[in-house]
């Protein structure tokens, strides 16, 4: 086999942008320069030196935050598909010759936009770039919550019941670089009797793009099905609705009836009447 040129590089690139080209038509259309504003304003604390290592674009960083909501990828899996595919290192502004910014990188620039809290803001503006460009929420919406594990706590035991009941155990607020190590809001579930310590992401995808319109992050152990009514996309074309069966029961049939939605729930199995 011969070597490959640089035009034969160059047409391999534009196959690929044409079998995937909504990321291509995003970076190309989308203002992104009027996010920074915004961003701008998770660095309003931060001192300003020439010292160290110079600071990414936080544009960047975003554009990986928005990668990480229409995929539904984790931090670690985030930083590997940016690698890893070539659509997705374009639509952040990066070639093969830059480094990929790591995992917790993009945790602690998410934890910055947090605490400016814009992150909701973003992210309506760019839901409203999306229906701008004719990738309106359309064929459904499919409801789904995922757990993300997060680095176990060593804490004892009364330092644990003083988190639950929502107080701060004695003594943290002195040691700030001892509270910034330590996670108050994850909790301990259960799933397939395996017990899991963190977070949970809830997730509304419009079944016609595979987007994710609407999200919500709790504690593990806030069950799936409280999350529906804070889920359910009104602007979606269409009116069907699916789910596991976390969600059935009368209830939620009744809040999709009427909120006009059309139940596609699974149903759950029982003793002696299996599905």
């Amino acid at each position: 086999m011969g070597q490959r040129g640089f035009w034969d590089e160059q047409q391999r690139v534009t196959k690929l942008q044409d079998k995937k080209p909504v990321l291509k038509r995003l970076a190309d259309s989308i203002p992104w320069e009027s996010f920074r504003p915004l961003l701008d304003k998770g660095y309003v604390q931060e001192r300003k030196t020439n010292a160290g290592r110079k600071r990414i674009d936080p544009l960047i960083l975003f554009k990986m935050l928005v990668l990480q909501q229409l995929f539904n990828l984790s931090d670690e899996e985030l930083e590997f598909q940016v690698n890893d595919r070539r659509s997705f290192e374009e639509f952040v502004g990066l070639g093969v010759m830059n480094s990929i910014p790591d995992a917790t990188t993009v945790a602690f620039f998410r934890e910055r936009l947090r605490k400016a809290e814009v992150i909701e803001e973003l992210f309506e503006m760019f839901e409203a770039y999306l229906r701008s460009q004719g990738l309106q929420a359309r064929g459904g919406q499919i409801i789904d919550a995922t757990l993300v594990p997060v680095p176990k706590q060593r804490n004892t035991r009364e330092e644990n019941r003083e988190i639950k009941a929502g107080r701060l155990p004695e003594g943290w607020d002195e040691n700030p670089d001892r509270l910034q190590q330590k996670d108050l809001d994850a909790r301990w579930t259960k799933k397939n009797g395996i017990s899991c310590y963190g977070y949970k992401n809830s997730i509304c995808i419009d079944v016609d793009h595979g987007f994710i319109r609407r999200y919500a992050v709790t504690p593990a152990n806030i069950h799936d099905s409280q999350m529906l009514p804070r889920l359910l996309d009104p602007e979606n074309e269409h009116d069907y609705v699916w789910a596991d069966s976390a969600y059935s029961g009368e209830c939620f049939e009744d809040l999709l009836s009427l909120g006009g939605f059309e139940s596609l729930i699974h149903e759950k199995g029982a003793r002696n009447h299996p599905l």
